[in-house]
């Protein structure tokens, strides 16, 4: 069976993503089959909006197929991981400037890479299983398909402590950070789908849609405003270093396990882009990261210890300088990516 289901039904151009024993992890292949439906779809009159959704009751895609990346990047081929963030962050822009309706229903995990297919979006959809992250900085990557830009736009400090401590949003948290608009539980999705590919009519999500449970992040907001308002990584790692309440000693937690090359890049990131970037601007940024996470950054040795050993003990490099952080972000000159192709 296909890993990824593409067709019309009615109004609607319907993507399924496939693979529920991987968690709908995307693939180059999937990717690019998501991608040439959709270009098609652009200039089909009878296509009025597209509906992504995923199979199985765990994930509706909870990343990129990592493991492959790893295995080529292992053998010395950087550029297989390069080709693959290239293509899947111009996908991401695809997305959000799409001409027609986007609706997408998030069921389950929706981490890094499915945050860069379902939450740039024009109508986002999550239900009561929906744990939306961007737990990168636990891999040796930063919030990336976009996810630094809908991270950036968050108020207040928000945005750093989720995308440093990878933290999962409920559906309440999704709504209040902007990763999602609506809810809806997920047993009455099979009917709004089918109405929606009868009248092509996006309204009908916001019609449906009910009040979202309570968010469970909004009564620590005031907390993660104050621990996370230095510009750097490492001022926010000393002011929780004195901070003596719950919150501060689980996110001291949290952070001891991702990278700290990664974590003190995400925030510099999130400072550089400010309160409003241009979702391109943000992919260009994420691509610098990436483009060299494999020979400079600790993502090899992030997927081995989660992906491959599963050792869960990975051997993070220590703490970088402010010069090890701007190189890891520095313009790539001739390498820089581009978006000629994603209109």
């Amino acid at each position: 069976m296909s890993d990824i289901v593409i067709r019309t039904e009615g109004r609607a151009g319907r993507i399924t993503l496939n693979r529920p024993d991987a968690l709908n992890a995307l693939t180059e292949a999937m990717g690019h089959a998501m991608d040439e439906g959709m270009r098609d779809w652009a200039g089909d009159p009878a296509v009025a909006l597209v509906v992504i959704d995923a199979a199985g009751l765990r994930a509706f895609c909870a990343g990129g197929d990592i493991a492959r990346l790893y295995a080529a990047g292992r053998a010395g081929d950087h550029d297989h991981g390069r080709r693959f963030w290239r293509f899947e962050y111009r996908m991401n822009a695809r997305i959000a400037a799409y001409p027609k309706p986007v609706v997408t229903l998030m069921q389950g995990f929706t981490m890094g890479g499915g945050v860069g297919v379902g939450c740039h979006a024009s109508h986002r959809v999550v239900g009561d299983t929906s744990q939306i992250a961007m737990p990168e900085c636990g891999i040796g990557l930063v919030p990336d398909a976009g996810g630094s830009a809908l991270l950036a736009r968050v108020p207040g400090r928000l945005g750093a402590y989720l995308g440093t401590t990878g933290t999962r949003m409920g559906p309440g948290d999704a709504i209040l950070a902007g990763f999602a608009d609506w809810y809806l539980p997920e047993d009455r999705w099979p009917d709004l789908t089918a109405r929606l590919a009868a009248t092509g009519d996006a309204g009908l999500v916001a019609a449906a849609a009910l009040a979202p449970p309570q968010a469970a992040l909004a009564p620590l907001l005031p907390e993660i405003d104050a621990l996370f308002a230095p510009p750097s990584m490492a001022e926010i790692a000393s002011r929780l270093a004195h901070a003596d309440t719950p919150f501060a000693a689980r996110t001291r937690t949290a952070l001891a396990r991702v990278s700290p090359l990664s974590a003190a890049c995400a925030v510099e990131m999130l400072q550089r882009l400010g309160n409003c970037p241009a979702l391109r601007t943000a992919l260009e940024q994420e691509y610098r990261f990436t483009h060299r996470a494999q020979g400079m950054g600790d993502f090899l040795e992030g997927i081995r210890a989660a992906v491959i050993d599963k050792d869960r003990a990975p051997r993070w490099k220590p703490p970088p300088t402010r010069a090890q952080v701007e190189a890891m972000l520095a313009p790539l000159g001739p390498d820089t990516l581009t978006f000629e192709d994603s209109a």
